[in-house]
This record gives structure tokens, sequence and C-alpha cells, in this order.
């Protein structure tokens, strides 16, 4: 009898933080890996330590050649595809470069798009399958072009739930809070007064995603105080909820 064959799951962004809890998640879980992200010695140094079969995708997926590598990835054939790659900055939106704004919605929301789409078909085909859109909590507050492109993730995910629920695949918009990674250290973001209450684990965010993924959530909120904060996001007017977020922005995410 011939061994029963491993699923596959794809992580973008899987060298760190919520990227790499999503990797060594899904490998304890008995999945074979794709990891893909730009630095191919970190990426092949997180794979030889992982207990599934990996393979290594070196991709900048803020360039055109890097997510024609993820679509043709995709189309092989994944069981799970986790659209984690993303960053963010600290600077007001008046003094960030229009070039790097246009690196962050490309990454954030056409290497989605196009993964994803590329991803589908197979699933579709099998009748099984989950994607997981890594978002923010941040997406439900008017705020930066970090935060719209996240409400983007939200609103593409749901959309693009509502039309494959019925062959068998669920997508999901993850939106974590504030989490332990190293995320706001590349950000050059302050984060010294945020309240320990705050933070999140990554592989209980991971935990959390996985878990609404299969249960076929559109959208995940991991973490009761972040639930809350989302509910409270959604029925304030936008121009107070934009003052708060500004406010916050400006005691919390300065430069350091």
């Amino acid at each position: 009898m011939s061994e029963k064959k491993r699923p596959v799951a794809l992580v973008t962004g899987a060298t760190a933080g919520i990227g790499a809890a999503f990797a060594r998640r899904l490998a304890d879980e008995g999945h074979d890996l794709v990891l893909s992200a730009r630095n191919g010695e970190r990426l092949r140094e997180m794979a030889e330590e992982l207990p599934a079969e990996t393979e290594v995708l070196v991709a900048d997926l803020a360039t055109e050649e890097g997510v024609q590598a993820l679509e043709e990835r995709c189309r092989e054939g994944v069981d799970l595809l986790v659209n984690n790659a993303g960053f963010g900055h600290s600077e007001p939106f008046l003094t960030v470069s229009a070039e790097r704004e246009a690196v962050m919605a490309r990454l954030h929301m056409e290497a989605v798009l196009r993964g994803t789409l590329a991803a589908l078909p197979g699933m579709v085909e099998r009748g099984r399958g989950g994607v997981v859109n890594v978002a923010s909590v941040a997406a439900f507050f008017p705020g930066s072009t970090y935060a719209a492109s996240k409400a983007w993730v939200v609103s593409f995910s749901q959309a693009t739930a509502a039309e494959v629920a019925a062959r068998g695949v669920s997508v999901t918009a993850l939106c974590p809070g504030f989490t332990r990674t190293e995320f706001h250290q590349r950000a050059e973001m302050n984060m010294s007064k945020l309240p320990k209450s705050m933070w999140l684990n990554a592989e209980d965010v991971v935990a959390k995603g996985l878990s609404d993924m299969r249960r076929g959530k559109a959208v995940s909120v991991p973490g009761w105080r972040y639930k809350t904060l989302m509910a409270v996001g959604r029925r304030l007017p936008l121009s107070l909820s934009g003052r708060a977020l500004a406010s916050i922005s400006r005691r919390r995410l300065r430069k350091k």
C-alpha cells in the first residue's frame, strides 16, 4: 500500500514572526512546506530546523518577478496558502515616498490577489483547501496606507470566501493586533508604552487563524480585547476613529 501523501502548505514571509510560527505549526501538524521570503539564507536555515519536507522559494513579492514565481508554484498545487509577507513604517503619510507606499500596496494587495487566484482553481477542483490572508485589526480603523491595504485584504477575503465556500474551500482574513515579532523593530516603531496586556503571541495568533479557517470563518480576530476594539471601531464615526488612531500613532509609534 502506498504511503498517504502529506498536504502541502505555502507560507510567504516565512522567516520570522507570524510567518515562522505558521511554518512551525504546520510542520508539526504533518504538512510539507513551501517557504517563501526574500532572504534565501534565512529560509534555508529555517528549512533545516523543521520536521517536514521543505521547499525554499526565494522571491521578493514586491516585484513582478517574485509574484510570478509565487503564482507558478501555487498553480503546481498547494493545499494551504498563507499570504503573510508584509511590512510597516512609522512615518506620517505625507513624509513617505510614493515609491515606498506603492511597494507596500503591491506586497499587501497585488501579491495576495495573484497568489490567491493562482492557488484557488486547484483547491476548488479537488474540493478542499484553504487560504489565510494575514491582515490586521488596523483594517477596521481609517489610517495609513498600511491600514488601508489591510482593509482591502479583509474585504477581498470575505468576497472570495463567499464565492468558494460551497466548493469545500475556506478563505480567511486573519486580523491580529500587536504581536511579539520583528515587525515593529523593522518599522522603527517605539512600542515601549504599549500595555503588556495588549501583546499577543505569534503562536496563539496562528492557532486561532488556522482554527477559524478550518471552521469556515471569513474573518479571524485573535484575543478578546481586539474583538472588542474591532467591534467598537466599526461603530465609531470615521472622523472620531481617525482622530483616535492619529493620537495613538503620535504617542506610541514614533521613531526610535
